[in-house]
Parts: C-alpha cells; structure tokens; sequence
C-alpha cells in the first residue's frame, strides 16, 4: 500500500486514526450538539489528520487514499459518532469526486486544495421538496444573465450547509427539457448573497450533524461557475459522487455495527444474573452470533467494492447498490439486538452510547438512496443482464 505524507506507510497512518477515533473522538461524543455541531478544536483534529483529503489526489494537496484505504479508513474512525464522519463526508465524496471528474482544470485548482486541507468544505446541494430519489424532477432553475447566471430554488436536507463554503448545485438550464436533460451543475459560493441557510432541525439522530434547507433566491454567479463549462452533465456528476458516497456510507455502518458489538458484548460479559454472565445464556448469544456474522459479511462486501473501484474497471453500480443495502440494514439489526442484550440500559441515554448511536444508524437505511430505491436498482439491472 502506498505511504501518507506524514507516515512512512499507509498502515501506520490507520493506526494513527485508529487512536484518534479511540481516544480524542469517542470521548468527546457528548460535546455533539444541535446548535454547535461539531465543535472547532475536534474539526481541527479532522483536519490535522488529514481526513478531508483521502479521496483528492497528491497533486491537488490530497492523501491519495485507493478506495480500499478510505473504505478501512472509514471502519476505524466510524466507531467514533458517524457525526464525525458526516463533517467531511461531503467534502470527500459528492462534492470534491464530481469536481475531479466533470470540473475544468481552473475549477480543480481553485476548490480541490483547499478541500484537502479542511479550509474549504463543499456541500452537495440536489435533494428538493419534490425531487429526491427522482433527481431529473427538480425545479431549481438557472437563466444566462450577461455574462453569468442567475439560480433560483430551494433545496433540503443539505448536509453541512452552516459550514459550506462552496455548494456543488444542480439547476436547471434548459426549461424545455425533461428528466435529467437539461439539468447542470454549478459550483456557488456559500457567501453569496443569493444564498439562505436555514436552521438546523431537530431530527431523531444524528444531533451534530447540520441538515438545512438552502435556498437561492437571484443568486447571481459568474460563467465560470459551470462545471466543466458544460450545460446539461448535471446529473451525470451528480451520480459520480453518489456512487463514491454510496460505498462510504456502507463502510461507516460497517464501523458503527463493530461499536454497537463491542458494547454489547462487553455487557454480556460482565452483567450477572441467575449466577452466571448473561453471556452464557444461548438466546443472548445467538444475538452476539448473528450481529458478529452480518457485520463481517458487509464488511467483506464493502471490501470486493472497494478493490474493484480500484481495478480501474467499470464502478460496479450494482454491487455498490447491494453493500449500501445489505449494510444498512445490518447496522439497525445489530442496534435493534445491542438494545435488546443491554435491556433497560441500553435505553438509557445518560448511561450507554447505544440509545444514541440507536437512533443514528436509523438514517442510514434512508438516505443516499433509501434502501427501497437500492432493491428497485437492483432489480432492474439484474434483469438488464
């Protein structure tokens, strides 16, 4: 495995976040607030762990992680709060990948850098009211004005929009296309003045992480804004991102599952009744069995995605779309057995990490494609052949 700027080789470097995640990260997961998201001392420690680069390349500033680095990256410090992992996880995967892939050379040297270093997070603006699984649906428009562009809409469930300094947002430029036709991609900067942020909502987990509603109300950008200086591929680097995000957000239930399985089993262990270890008794082993079982099953799933990702060959859609399923579901299986093992508790949120962490890993049967729409894809394209 190729070595880190800072570490003579790739394993030293996962030892490093292993210790952070395990000794700065973990204990510091009360601090996680609504109003004060992840607070700036430990985003300095994603930073200075060079988090915000793995996926940007060295010669834009970035670690040049394969994707089976960031996929065994992402099992180590998603052991920690995945509100952690959602700080960067715009930066590294929807936005920066589009950007590598569909953005001009100036467009890469402006934003790719800055990412790498933390002092630009980019936040991926699609998701509307209306348009969500069904992205050709949205509404956002953008019209020539002079020599920019003119975008109004609104957008929702925006991830770190408080914290963009760039959103990658798709709008439309042709208002007689349908679908995915006609739709474009723009790289605005979140200072603008045609940029409203709204507040970050109470939501069921994931407390830290912000989710808002943006809107673009005459936000006025330059030609130079448009991706690749191309109408129309909108969707096409949308769905580059999508597809990179999809495999690391199976990887982050695979590290979330290996969290809930230590508690629980660390529980097990130690908590007496009837004379013996609850342990000891079949039923609550079985449960230790089966989460064990099913998270070494996603985990070598994410693994075969990764190595092909890194094949060079085609982006294994289909398997993405299975390890993102199959994952997702794992991860609330083995929330819903951790609560059943620790009992009262692991119900108690001032007592156990597993009520909260419960209530996390909910969302990830949800978002990036709700595991309904991974079947759906699925489906269709084993029967494409």
């Amino acid at each position: 495995m190729r070595a880190t700027p800072d570490f003579a080789r790739f394993e030293d470097y996962l030892a490093a976040v292993r210790e952070v995640s395990q000794t700065v990260l973990r204990p510091a997961e009360d601090r996680l607030t609504r109003a004060d998201g992840v607070p700036e001392d430990l985003t300095t420690a994603l930073k200075e762990m060079g988090l915000f680069g793995i996926s940007i390349p060295e010669e834009y500033g970035g670690l040049a992680c394969t994707m089976e680095e960031q996929v065994l990256l992402t099992f180590e410090f998603c052991q920690a709060s995945c509100v952690y992992r959602s700080r960067f996880s715009t930066t590294i995967g929807l936005t920066s990948q589009a950007i590598l892939d569909f953005a001009t050379e100036d467009q890469k040297r402006k934003y790719l850098p800055l990412m790498a270093t933390g002092e630009c997070t980019g936040s991926f603006a699609l998701t509307e009211p209306d348009a969500g699984s069904d992205a050709g649906a949205l509404t956002t428009h953008a019209k020539r004005d002079g020599e920019g562009w003119v975008i109004n809409g609104e957008k929702r469930y925006i991830t770190n929009a408080p914290q963009a300094d760039v959103f990658l947002t798709m709008a439309r430029t042709d208002p007689n296309a349908t679908g995915a036709r006609g739709i474009s991609a723009f790289l605005v900067d979140g200072n603008l003045d045609g940029v409203k942020v709204g507040e970050p909502p109470r939501m069921l987990g994931n407390e830290g992480s912000h989710v808002c509603y943006v809107w673009f109300e005459d936000c006025r950008v330059a030609t130079d804004a448009l991706v690749g200086g191309q109408e129309g591929a909108g969707l096409r680097a949308a769905l580059r991102g999508i597809n990179h995000a999809r495999l690391h957000v199976a990887a982050t239930c695979v590290g979330q599952a290996i969290r809930l399985i230590e508690e629980m089993t660390a529980y097990a262990a130690e908590r007496r009744q009837f004379g013996q270890p609850i342990g000891e008794f079949g039923q609550v082993q079985a449960m230790l069995a089966d989460s064990q079982a099913e998270m070494s099953a996603a985990r070598a799933l994410c693994m075969d995605c990764a190595r092909a990702f890194d094949s060079g060959d085609a982006i294994p859609f289909i398997d993405i779309a299975s390890a993102k399923l199959f994952a997702s579901e794992m991860v609330s299986r083995v929330a819903d057995r951790a609560m059943q093992v620790m009992g009262g508790l692991g119900y108690m949120e001032d007592l156990s990490p597993v009520a909260r962490l419960s209530r996390d890993v909910r969302l990830f049967r949800i978002f990036e494609g709700a595991s309904q729409v991974q079947q759906s894809n699925i489906a269709r394209a084993m029967l494409r052949g």
